[in-house]
């Protein structure tokens, strides 16, 4: 194609296609950089210890150590940290998905006083971060006689559940028509009613959004275990994890095939939640 002026000019489909091509280059290699730490997790996971810092790296072992992950799921009772990290990650997402529903529920679907300045002091919760609450938090736990135990991880879940899932669930009650729930009092239903069965079952996406952060951030959460959990039997995966890491060295190829097993829950998660995960980015993308 030649324009006016006699310049050779691409056509409009040629040019879709070229643009199109350079994108997915650029996200082929942006996906790479990003695989890139769990390549080298897994392969890792599989050689010998003094394999694992060799120079121009070793990315395909031979042959592939598959005792290591037996070795390093028997050398320390991750059959008890798992059952700690799942039994803390359920209670917490059990906990945070009925407080967060029911503040998110008030903020957005009733009317109090005070109601606006109220979430404008929550949003402003946002802006602190998690150490400058600790030693306070801490304290507490301590003079409750809370320490080496799941409680000072679990309550906070049941009293509150976060400040942006509670801001989460606000944004998208606020879309579903008030003209419900008068309808709802016309026919003499109580505000509880109301939240349980015409607003809750509108509200399973945004839920099983707040769900999977939730099961992400506790089944990864390394801090909080740290702080308030003491003795071997109290510890969680990422706790068990930090085992292999002694005074005189670390075992990279034990710790990394421990790594990839506790990775296993979420990677399932995701992928059969994965719908769910990218609405509740979207929509937190959207309406954040």
């Amino acid at each position: 194609m030649t324009s006016a002026v006699g310049r050779h000019v691409a056509p409009p489909k040629f040019r879709r296609r070229a643009q199109r091509a350079a994108i997915h280059f650029v996200l082929v290699c942006g996906a790479c950089v990003v695989l890139l730490p769990l390549a080298w997790m897994v392969s890792t996971s599989l050689k010998d210890l003094g394999d694992v810092f060799l120079f121009p790296p070793k990315w395909i072992p031979t042959p592939p150590r598959w005792s290591n992950y037996h070795e390093a799921l028997t050398s320390l009772p991750f059959g008890v940290f798992f059952r700690n990290t799942a039994f803390y990650t359920g209670a917490c997402i059990a906990g945070q998905l009925v407080t967060v529903s029911l503040v998110g529920f008030s903020f957005a679907r009733l009317r109090w006083r005070g109601r606006d300045i109220v979430f404008m002091v929550l949003l402003a919760t946002m802006m602190l971060p998690g150490q400058v609450t600790m030693i306070p938090r801490f304290l507490i736990f301590r003079s409750l006689g809370w320490i080496n135990t799941f409680l000072p991880l679990i309550v906070p879940s049941w009293i509150g559940g976060g400040a942006f899932y509670i801001f989460l669930m606000r944004q998208f009650l606020r879309t579903i028509p008030l003209e419900m729930d008068e309808a709802a009092r016309i026919d003499g239903c109580s505000n509880f009613r109301i939240y349980w069965q015409i607003v809750m079952p509108q509200v399973k996406a945004p839920l099983i959004a707040v769900a999977i952060f939730s099961f992400q951030g506790h089944w990864n959460d390394f801090m909080g275990p740290l702080i308030y959990l003491h003795t071997t039997d109290r510890y969680t995966v990422s706790l068990g994890l930090r085992m292999f890491q002694g005074e005189f060295g670390t075992e990279w190829h034990l710790m990394m095939a421990a790594s990839v097993v506790a990775m296993l829950p979420i990677l399932m998660l995701f992928f059969l939640a994965q719908r769910y995960f990218i609405q509740g980015v979207v929509f937190t993308g959207l309406k954040a």
